[in-house]
């Protein structure tokens, strides 16, 4: 009896939730990349790792962005080569970028000889940090999003665009542009699904109280389905399973790198 009032609890708070996304203006709506001024739209560069980090964990990102009229640049630096279908994987980002509403001239997919995807294959962040930078001059690049140093899934890919956005940090300091990180959460609250904006609200306000680290809620997030959906070469039981109940289909916790 304990565990059916504990489910039913659950099912109720996870129904809640959605609702609290789908019907209701969420506190992400005015704050980030807004500075008091609602007609400065700013040139954003995401920073990904592989062809689907986008629709995988990038959405409400990407969705509040595209709706505020902010002008998004996506820099994926492999094709994900792993498995050998590098080419099908580079027309599937092209095609979730369309659902995305990201336009196709504005989506850089670079296969270069040692950035390619793979646990245990290490990409040197110096290198990294060179070709983001010229991607930034090349696109007047005011902020830059991209992974944590954990990198959600802890992928070594990851995590090394991490270290190279951080990188291009360290070397000019003196260049006026934002740095933000996805954080990753704990494995608990990465399969919360939508009730994850609470805690997400709370840890932001609770420890991060002067905006250095922004909620932003999906207020679509049947688009993170759709736009997964169009990776078809990797869209199996268990990525079908996450996009459905992970966290990061619903809400992004960005902190900023200082």
């Amino acid at each position: 009896m304990e565990w059916l009032v504990v489910i039913v609890s659950m099912i109720v708070l996870w129904v809640a939730s959605l609702c609290k996304i789908l019907h209701a203006c969420s506190p992400s709506k005015a704050i980030f990349l807004n500075d008091g001024d609602s007609l400065y739209k700013k040139n954003v560069l995401l920073v990904v790792s592989h062809p689907d980090d986008e629709s995988r964990f990038f959405t409400p990102t990407i969705n509040y962005l595209i709706s505020r009229g902010h002008n998004l640049h996506i820099l994926c630096m492999s094709t994900g080569n792993a498995d050998g279908m590098g080419i099908i994987r580079k027309e599937e980002l092209y095609q979730a970028s369309a659902i995305l509403k990201v336009p196709l001239q504005q989506v850089r997919i670079l296969d270069h000889p040692d950035l390619q995807d793979g646990f245990g294959r290490v990409w040197d962040c110096n290198f990294l940090a060179k070709i983001i930078e010229k991607e930034t001059f090349t696109h007047v690049i005011d902020v830059i999003i991209t992974f944590d140093n954990y990198g959600v899934s802890g992928h070594c890919n990851h995590q090394d665009v991490n270290r190279g956005v951080s990188k291009l940090l360290h070397d000019t300091p003196q260049r006026n542009i934002e740095a933000w990180e996805l954080v990753s959460t704990n494995i608990l609250r990465k399969y919360t699904g939508p009730v994850d904006i609470w805690f997400s609200f709370v840890y932001a306000t609770t420890y991060y109280p002067s905006g250095q680290m922004r909620c932003l809620v999906n207020e679509h997030p049947q688009k993170s389905y759709a736009a997964m959906a169009q990776h078809t070469s990797q869209w199996v039981w268990f990525r079908k399973f996450f996009v459905s109940f992970s966290s990061y289909t619903y809400v992004n916790t960005l902190r900023k790198i200082n």
